[in-house]
């Protein structure tokens, strides 16, 4: 590309066949270390409840094993789901790393309730609890700076003063929420590339200024898989791109299987539709075609920022693809050793 392109990156922490959730979370670890070295701007953690093939489950305690495994590059949340949470607690935990990592953290919402039922009950709620994610945000943004109203006296310690950047995650109406709000805006295709422009256009046009973000901030988040081949970087993302087929036909998210694995599954016509759309909608290619595709990327939505989510069955194939996807970027290699 022909200048340098913010690249982050957010690890769902996945559980691969054979593995174990330890093994995941250990791992998870020692990438953020590995893409630190390469120059990646941002390394964020997820949130998932009861999810075979996920290990993170609680992205505040994870971000703090990352931060302390790295130095230098920003460490957040893509996201913490606020509806599962009291505004409170997510305050002071993101006050304790603040604390801790000062300058380093960022704080990244999300609206998400629960893959299903059971689980929303074991979390205390219902599939309505997104209804009130604007208040919850209004509430949290307020222990920050001691002006929260919804409970006259609660402070906040030790975030209050503090100053954490806060990102809002959306598929769609999410980002008018973003825009109202006046914050950054994280997006990914899940509806269709289409669904995504109209509502980066609507953020754009809509926005109101905050004190945390004077102008609108668009992170597109895409799968990005990068190797010596087409055909090699596209067997890289077939091991996500089963099991979202596979929760898709069978409501469970598994443990990912190996390219040749998935490649042998006997699969219905529809698990073959699926697995074919989850992967058309993904980049991956040569350095050369990677490089073209995230300069379409960038300029279709005119993103300040690539949040790269790309989960493969070989950690070592993904770390050369990151490795081969930083190059691409031009985000500045460092001499430090990179690990396997």
């Amino acid at each position: 590309m022909n200048s340098p392109l913010r690249l982050s990156v957010l690890d769902r922490s996945p559980a691969r066949q054979g593995g174990d959730h330890a093994t995941a979370l250990r791992d998870t670890v020692r990438f953020a270390a590995d893409v630190e070295a390469l120059g990646y701007h941002r390394f964020w953690v997820s949130e998932h409840h009861s999810v075979p093939g996920i290990s993170g489950s609680a992205p505040t305690v994870l971000a703090a094993a990352v931060a302390s495994a790295t130095s230098t590059i920003r460490v957040g949340t893509g996201g913490v789901m606020l509806p599962n949470h009291q505004p409170l607690v997510v305050a002071e935990q993101f006050g304790v790393l603040e604390s801790l990592f000062p300058g380093r953290i960022d704080m990244g919402l999300g609206r998400s309730v629960g893959f299903t039922e059971g689980v929303r009950r074991a979390l205390g709620h219902g599939k309505d609890a997104a209804a009130g994610f604007g208040e919850q945000v209004t509430e949290l943004l307020g222990y920050f700076t001691g002006k929260q109203e919804s409970f006259p006296g609660v402070h906040a310690i030790p975030a209050e003063g503090l100053r954490v950047p806060v990102f809002l995650l959306a598929t769609g109406s999410g980002a008018d929420q973003a825009a109202e709000l006046g914050l950054p805006l994280v997006i990914a295709a899940v509806r269709g590339e289409q669904t995504m422009l109209d509502a980066i256009g609507r953020y754009r046009d809509s926005f109101r200024p905050s004190a945390l973000s004077p102008s609108p901030y668009v992170v597109v988040s895409s799968a990005v898989a990068v190797a010596d081949s087409s055909e090699r970087a596209w067997r890289m993302l077939l091991s996500e791109a089963w099991s979202t087929t596979y929760s898709r036909t069978h409501g469970v998210f598994p443990p990912l299987l190996p390219p040749a694995a998935v490649l042998a599954q006997p699969m219905t016509d529809r698990e073959r539709r699926l697995l074919d759309s989850s992967l058309a909608g993904q980049i991956y290619g040569t350095e050369a075609e990677v490089s073209d595709a995230l300069r379409g990327l960038v300029e279709r939505t005119c993103a300040d920022e690539v949040l790269v989510t790309t989960s493969v069955h070989d950690p070592a194939e993904r770390l050369d693809s990151y490795q081969r996807l930083a190059r691409v970027a031009d985000i500045g290699l460092t001499t430090k050793t990179v690990t396997g």
